[in-house]
């Protein structure tokens, strides 16, 4: 999808975390920057080529790191499959990471060495994308990778690697479908999209269809679909235009044309009728759908569809949310996005109801909000601040050069779907010239049309998605567009049906290139200051981007929640949410909004801390916004009822999540129910405790926890520490600590000692089982783990380990398993985590044990992984550390843990200096396959028999409240 669609997304994920800014009275007289000055900041200059085969070469240079993002796209997504060959375009993505002829092994391994972070592939409607950021002296080696794929391919792929990465597949379908609202992806697209239309069915396809796929079809997709000229490769970052120019027709230069890709014919469908349905999930509450088919992302219409949903519901003062949630509170979320992909896109609008109201009457409620929405369209206000919202999340993103998002995927998007890299800049102009008359007439023309209406209702679900996400049938739409044109303007004409035959290599392909000398890490310099009152702030600048990110760092945290009212802190953090002692809800959603700024409230063990993400020219009215909300929560009583109905609401949501589930019963059974860590770690704690919560308990919690002798700020951004000095002594400087004693969270409570055996939680006809193992380690966050960690990233860590190899790439029963030690300050521990088909739970706990053991044994680190582990630790910190976002993490941890503020510049030695026998002994030392406690979440009726062989005691574990 383009650039400006993921407003919508973003804003409707969001609502319940960035609605928590607060607001001074003052602060509407602090003018915010205008929405033309902050379109114009948005920037990303570019040059471009053509090879002679067609492929397309975006450069954008950007010496802020020493690292390169290299993005490869090809126009090829699901929409070009074919009647029973559903899933093809994701499988083939897959299958792409498994080695070409000159590199046969996987390609994760030599991007590992050289230290590649966002290393990873996509797939959707329209496109498949492959990426990675590498350091700028491993640039031949991520070409000569991409390269290969693209023209020496064929003769590695083999009926083996078929048939394992269909299994991955398979269970990445079976874990997608086996979470609440799994099934949705379905439903949206088979009902606004008819029977022969390209959007009609699910990127990930069907079981029947992937079974089906022979080596013959998947190297015939292949040949059709990944030549030179289907493709747009971008270079973002430490590169020039000649640098780029020369390696790029060194490694793409000699792969010859594909086929020339014909795009499907394909309209933006109407519903001849209103459409209503109802189908059941394990969800908490009924969640009501209304959604339509709209433009694509190329038509005028779709950033003014934007701007509409954002108004309607994706802002935190959204009408949709002042309407239902606050002013007449009968439901306790609600949202409104619109999806544009190429041809088309869904307009969704949804509402969860509150527990004890009536769904008719919720639905006949969301249904006269869109009406009198439609009648009276959007204000002058409410645009700019949907427009702010937007540009400050855009601005942010943009700080990167390549991963999921970054500057690289723009000028990708632009290029592949627009035939304009600076696409972007056309939507931004359009968002900042929509007024409410445009806006409400094209609000008004489609979603006048028939609605499809979607109510998902608890209960066991009546049928599991096995069957579902195929039903193509290939033929012409009536009424359709052809969506080439774009490309077809881009190329001009791509000649004849040549194939894509063996390349003759014009570059040397005998072996991986050798990586050039790499730039060791340059983190920023850390400066110190304190407030008026004592508040230590740590300060990094990072000017890159207009931005400021702030951190303030309170030392509580869920192990501070008192373990008779479990939830205390989160119920806090959301009734801070709404309004200060000079503002309420409204208006304090509306003033963060107007200047573009995200403030939220959040918590992990062992701290609270509140967040700023802040334009550069409206940091200082930020400021005062963050301040108030810290300082002056209204803890509105009436705002209680309603925040406490959305995290009962949020719990029983977690109750129906096999991934919570298995946590939620892990944590208390490895440190004890009286341990600060003994706890749910989500922090939503128990019904019982958030419905007995009270007004003046929260309140007390706050006093408690949040005073400014417990407090630090962190800064990172465009700004100076003398600037910011100043903005903050006027926000905090004066806030003074209560008399009494500083409040302290006890950690010597004794941790049980391990009891090995099986928790298995009946969650009947799960396609999948969660598998979790773990133990408390008799270690703490602040020591030196390095040696440990390596230990475990060999082991599970990462995508090369051992473990992932064995489940995923040789089993193929698994989308993917890992395991950590977790980064609390006290105790941490070491859990793995596995979800597998159902119908190989047991086998899977077998290979975990056989793998631990053969690792702790006398199969220890081999010299090929100690030279992957030690070379990927070191090369990939400069790419660790690119944003603003990634220092602010890095000055936390550096606080939180007591270490040195050169640490992340001398790990390098740390890591060179490791050997196998180190890590092996750290890892003998602290691992053992002998006490783990396992937790399984699955259909007891399919898993139990597989548990009973494998000699460990086997409880089942009661539904938690």
């Amino acid at each position: 999808m383009s650039r400006f669609p993921r407003l919508a997304i973003a804003l409707a994920l969001s609502t319940s975390l960035v609605a928590a800014g607060p607001a001074l009275a003052k602060s509407k007289a602090a003018a915010p920057a205008p929405i033309a000055d902050l379109v114009k900041a948005v920037d990303i200059p570019y040059q471009s080529f053509t090879l002679d085969n067609g492929l397309r070469v975006i450069v954008h240079e950007d010496r802020k790191a020493p690292v390169v993002a290299v993005s490869v796209w090809y126009r090829v997504g699901s929409k070009h499959e074919p009647k029973g060959k559903t899933g093809f375009a994701h499988l083939f993505e897959h299958l792409m990471f498994n080695g070409s002829e000159n590199a046969p092994g996987d390609f994760f391994e030599p991007l590992q060495q050289v230290g590649a972070t966002d290393s990873n592939g996509t797939t959707n409607v329209d496109r498949t994308n492959y990426f990675e950021t590498v350091p700028t002296g491993a640039l031949d080696r991520a070409l000569f990778l991409e390269s290969d794929r693209m023209g020496h391919l064929l003769g590695a792929v083999t009926q083996e690697k078929l048939d394992n990465q269909r299994g991955v597949v398979q269970n990445e379908k079976r874990q997608g479908d086996n979470n609440p609202y799994g099934l949705l992806r379905y439903e949206i697209f088979e009902n606004l999209f008819p029977t022969g239309h390209p959007y009609h069915h699910s990127t990930i396809g069907s079981m029947a269809d992937l079974d089906a796929a022979s080596l013959a079809d998947v190297k015939k997709w292949f040949t059709d679909n990944y030549g030179p000229n289907n493709a747009v490769l971008v270079l973002a970052g430490d590169v020039d235009l000649a640098t780029a120019k020369a390696k790029v027709q060194e490694w793409f230069g000699d792969i010859p044309r594909g086929p020339a890709v014909q795009a499907p014919k394909t309209s933006v469908p109407n519903l001849p009728a209103p459409l209503a349905k109802e189908v059941k999930d394990l969800i908490p509450t009924t969640r009501l759908y209304r959604m339509w088919a709209i433009p694509g992302l190329n038509d005028p219409e779709a950033v003014p569809l934007q701007m509409a949903m954002g108004v309607l519901g994706g802002l935190s003062s959204s009408r949709l949310d002042n309407a239902l949630v606050r002013k007449d509170p009968v439901a306790v979320a609600v949202a409104a996005y619109a999806q544009s992909f190429e041809d088309a896109g869904i307009l969704i609008v949804q509402a969860d109801v509150k527990d004890g109201v009536d769904p008719a009457h919720v639905a006949k409620r969301l249904d006269e909000e869109i009406a009198a929405y439609l009648a009276s369209g959007p204000t002058a206000d409410e645009l700019q601040r949907t427009a702010a919202s937007y540009l400050g999340g855009t601005i942010s993103g943009l700080e990167a050069v390549g991963g999921f998002g970054g500057k690289a995927v723009t000028l990708a998007e632009g290029a592949l779907y627009s035939n304009d890299p600076a696409y972007y800049k056309v939507e931004l102009d359009r968002m900042a010239k929509a007024t409410p008359e445009q806006v409400k007439a094209v609000a008004n023309k489609w979603l006048s049309r028939p609605a499809f209406s979607l109510t998902y209702t608890p209960g066991e679900r009546t049928e599991g998605g096995e069957a579902r996400g195929g039903a193509v049938t290939a033929g012409k739409i009536a009424g359709a567009i052809e969506p080439d044109r774009y490309w077809n303007a881009a190329l001009g004409d791509i000649g004849p049906d040549t194939g894509i035959g063996d390349a003759t290599s014009i570059a040397d392909r005998s072996q991986l290139p050798a990586v050039a000398e790499l730039k060791a890490l340059d983190f920023p310099a850390i400066e110190r200051t304190k407030l008026k009152n004592g508040i230590e702030v740590v300060f990094a600048r990072r000017a890159t981007v207009p931005t400021v990110n702030v951190a303030v760092s309170f030392d509580a945290g869920y192990a501070a929640d008192p373990h008779n009212a479990l939830g205390t802190q989160s119920l806090m953090l959301s009734l801070m949410d709404e309004g200060t002692t000079s503002l309420d809800s409204i208006a304090f959603a509306e003033a963060k909004e107007r200047l573009g700024a995200q403030i939220d409230g959040s918590a992990n063990a062992d701290e609270t801390v509140f967040s700023l993400f802040a334009l550069k020219p409206n940091l200082g009215a930020s400021l005062t916004l963050l301040a108030d909300y810290i300082r002056n929560p209204a803890f509105d009583a009436k705002e209680l009822e309603r925040v406490r109905a959305q995290q009962l609401n949020r719990l029983k949501a977690e109750m129906n999540n096999p991934n919570a589930i298995a946590s939620r019963v892990l944590m208390p059974v490895l440190y004890g129910a009286d341990h600060p860590y003994g706890i749910p770690p989500s922090g939503l704690g128990d019904a019982k405790s958030v419905a007995a919560a009270t007004r003046d308990q929260l309140a007390a919690f706050h006093s408690t926890w949040v005073r400014p002798d417990t407090a630090r700020i962190f800064v990172v951004g465009d700004t100076t520490l003398a600037e910011v000095k100043k903005q903050l002594d006027a926000s905090f400087g004066a806030w003074k600590a209560p008399a009494t004693a500083k409040p302290v969270k006890h950690f010597d409570i004794a941790i049980p000692a391990p009891k090995p055996r099986i928790l298995l939680f009946d969650r009947p006809k799960s396609p999948q089982s969660v598998i979790l193992a773990g133990k408390v380690l008799d270690a703490k966050g602040g020591d030196k783990l390095e040696v440990l960690q390596s230990a475990n990233d060999i082991f599970g860590g990462n995508f090369l380990s051992r473990f992932n190899t064995n489940l995923r790439e040789t089993k193929g029963w698994s989308y993917g398993v890992r395991s950590r030690i977790s980064g609390e300050q006290d105790r941490v521990n070491w859990v793995a985590a596995a979800p597998v088909q159902a119908d190989r739970t047991g086998d899977s706990i077998r290979e975990l044990q056989k793998d631990l053991k053969s690792f702790l044994g006398d199969k220890g680190v081999t010299k090929e992984e100690l030279e992957r582990t030690i070379n990927g630790s070191v090369r990939e910190l400069p790419g660790s550390f690119e944003t603003s976002g990634d220092v602010l993490g890095g000055l936390r941890a550096i606080v939180k843990y007591g270490r040195p503020d050169d640490y992340y510049e001398t790990l390098p030695a740390t890591y060179e200096a490791m050997t196998a026998a180190e890590i092996d002994a750290a890892a003998r030392k602290a691992l053992s396959t002998d006490d783990l406690v396992y937790v399984v979440v699955g259909d007891a009726a399919v898993v139990k028999p597989q548990l009973d062989g494998l000699g460990l005691a086997v409880e089942t574990v009661p539904p938690a409240n």
